[in-house]
């Protein structure tokens, strides 16, 4: 199993900062952003790692990260030349990932879980990884029926769970062939909950309900309070 990490995006909500550096680049308490994804593919087995970026700062990327030997990964580099949505980014990776399956996590998602167990037991089909939180309707939201996930909405404005979509994902190699199969929503991209819904729709989406904490870092009070988190687990496990 491969893993990416997308890391695309104008990073407009975050302006000044990200007018001279990605998004993803930015600290989080004592690391930069895009370290969190990458430790956690790392501490799940995954060595072959891609990071799709954008323009503006690409090659801020390979002075951090290099080729990934001071991790003991490969890290691979993909350009997305345009926004053109998370699926869009994803099916840039079609030719490295090959006949593999992936693990895709977005750059500005921080997570306490593991998901070593999930990589090694996943044989095909999709998963996805569900936070129960007061605000859902912020995310892609789930709605399970005995045991199975039966749909997944983007945005509703009345939620029909709490189960928000976290930017993690798996998928077998038939993803690139539903990616191809999408067309661009209202906004002029390709979502990624058409892919779920996708899998969904086959009967072939999984799906696990994280225990630990998870944030997103996109925004200047996410970023804080994602910052905030790791100070507050770092000292936890210093105190035990």
């Amino acid at each position: 199993m491969k893993g990416i990490i997308l890391a695309g995006g104008t990073g407009s909500r975050m302006y000044p900062l990200t007018k001279v550096t990605n998004k993803h680049l930015l600290p989080v308490y004592d690391k930069p952003m895009i370290c969190y994804p990458l430790e956690m593919l790392i501490n799940a087995g995954i060595t072959e790692i891609m990071i799709v970026s954008g323009r503006g700062h690409a090659g801020h990327f390979l002075e951090l990260l290099g080729s990934g030997a001071e991790y003991g990964v490969h890290i691979t580099y993909e350009i997305q030349e345009a926004a053109g949505g998370i699926a869009q980014a994803l099916g840039l990776a079609e030719g490295w990932v090959d006949e593999e399956a992936v693990v895709v996590i977005l750059g500005d998602n921080i997570f306490q879980d593991s998901i070593k167990e999930d990589v090694a037991a996943f044989s095909g089909g999709a998963k996805i990884f569900l936070k129960p939180i007061p605000d859902p309707h912020r995310f892609g939201v789930a709605e399970l029926h005995d045991n199975r996930v039966v749909s997944i909405e983007e945005k509703p404005k009345e939620p029909k769970s709490d189960l928000a979509v976290t930017g993690l994902y798996m998928y077998d190699n038939h993803v690139f062939e539903t990616i191809k199969s999408l067309k661009p929503s209202g906004r002029g991209e390709l979502e990624i909950t058409d892919v779920n819904n996708d899998y969904v729709r086959r009967g072939e989406m999984q799906y696990s309900v994280l225990d630990g904490h998870w944030s997103d870092a996109g925004t200047f009070d996410s970023l804080l309070r994602a910052s905030l988190l790791v100070q507050k687990l770092r000292k936890a496990d210093k105190s035990e």
